[in-house]
């Protein structure tokens, strides 16, 4: 069963701190990685998807429902249907 996105959409207006952002605003919520806020750190919490250490397979569940949903807001295509695909090509 897939994991439910937590991920709601942030206005990244000026300089924002990570420590402002909510939860919701992480790919890794829990953990509070992966910042979603725009298209930039969309592109990088895919590329880092594979090195982010500490988390369970359930963290990287919600963390790439989260990126799909925040891909879909953001107009991006994401052709993998599961997280292995991320690493299994070393995103």
């Amino acid at each position: 069963m897939a994991a439910r996105a937590t991920w709601k959409p942030y206005p990244a207006l000026g300089e924002i701190k990570e420590e402002d952002l909510p939860d919701s605003a992480f790919a890794f919520p829990r953990q509070r990685k992966e910042p979603l806020i725009d298209v930039h750190h969309l592109t990088q919490a895919l590329l880092h998807f594979p090195q982010v250490d500490g988390v369970s397979d359930a963290d990287r569940e919600v963390a790439f429902a989260n990126i799909k949903k925040a891909a879909r807001y953001y107009g991006i295509g994401i052709p993998d249907k599961d997280w292995h695909d991320l690493i299994d090509r070393g995103a």
